[in-house]
């Protein structure tokens, strides 16, 4: 509204100028009285604020997406490396585990995966392969492995399910005589050192063999296959995992220089390390040292070893 306006309005004189005076004290009052019922609440209301969404009593919590369980564990991918295994009484607890990486089943597997003399061999079809004590042949074949008594307790867990137990899994394990040799393959006549076990509720299998020797180009070590049951354990093919142990240096060495019929290890390891072995060369420190097991005992009294193999299932 222009300046000229306002002179114009007073201009219609004194009965005019009482009348909009009268208007204007009552819109006044009218606006008091809203106040005195709304107090401040109309006040906010008129400017807009509150709502039960935008604001609240208490605090709020972020999540870190931090999970808690027994140990400590560290996750990467599928493989964690953190933690310990503790064996109480015959269980083995496990709080950290890392996934086996897949290795070669070797020439000498007995699987069903290669031939001797133009035969498929598979030990995996053979009545009576599902056995603790793998020392002596079995079948249609006799004869007893000699050695350093060795007892293996291996325990399968899921590395995807915080090193959760797999029961029910088949495993097959065998490896070389304390010569070198394997069975039904440079030891024709033998089908020993070769057995299957069938995982219990605590994910563990245990095996009585003897320590094996370490032959020419190879770091000493033990094969495996995983299978998810026992049905499915006729072939290398249904395998969940392939795999092989790493014998310990130190226990590998006394066995070696201290026990009869190892004399040709003595010579082999020396010429062998982990890092140029040709399997386990290429895997990281944290899968060597899974792949290793732990061991007690001696040469006269034999060893008994525990060993955790992982799987992410």
């Amino acid at each position: 509204m222009h300046d000229h306006d306002h002179l114009e309005d007073h201009d219609l004189g004194l009965k005019h100028d009482l009348e909009v005076m009268a208007v204007r004290s009552l819109a006044r009052r009218r606006l008091l009285s809203l106040f005195a019922v709304g107090g401040t609440g109309a006040l906010i209301a008129a400017c807009g604020g509150g709502g039960s969404d935008s604001s609240s009593s208490g605090t709020s919590t972020t999540s870190t997406s931090t999970t808690t369980t027994t140990g400590t564990t560290t996750t990467t991918g599928t493989t964690t490396t953190t933690g310990t295994t503790t064996t109480t009484g015959t269980t083995t607890t496990v709080s950290s585990c890392v996934a086996d990486p897949t290795e070669t089943n070797g020439p000498y597997p007995s699987d069903g995966t290669n031939s001797v003399n133009g035969v498929v061999s598979n030990s995996l079809t053979t009545s009576g392969i599902v056995r603790s004590d793998i020392r002596s042949s079995f079948g249609s074949y006799s004869g007893t492995a000699d050695g350093v008594p060795l007892t293996i307790k291996i325990k399968v867990v899921n590395t995807n399910s915080s090193c959760a137990n797999l029961s029910g899994y088949a495993v097959y394990i065998w490896h070389c005589t304390r010569e070198g040799n394997y069975s039904l393959y440079t030891v024709t006549a033998q089908n020993y050192l070769r057995g299957v076990q069938v995982t219990d509720s605590n994910g563990e299998v245990t095996f009585t063999t003897i320590y094996p020797g370490c032959y020419s180009g190879r770091w000493p070590h033990i094969h495996f296959e995983v299978f998810p049951s026992l049905a499915s354990a006729t072939t290398q093919r249904n395998a969940t995992l392939t795999s092989q142990f790493a014998m310990p240096s130190d226990v590998s060495t006394t066995v070696y220089a201290g026990a009869t019929g190892y004399s040709s290890s003595v010579t082999n390891l020396k010429a062998i390390t982990i890092a140029s072995d040709n399997v386990f060369g290429d895997n990281t420190s944290a899968q060597i040292t899974a792949m290793t097991p732990t061991m007690t005992g001696s040469v006269s009294a034999g060893y008994s070893a525990t060993v955790t193999v992982g799987i992410a299932v």
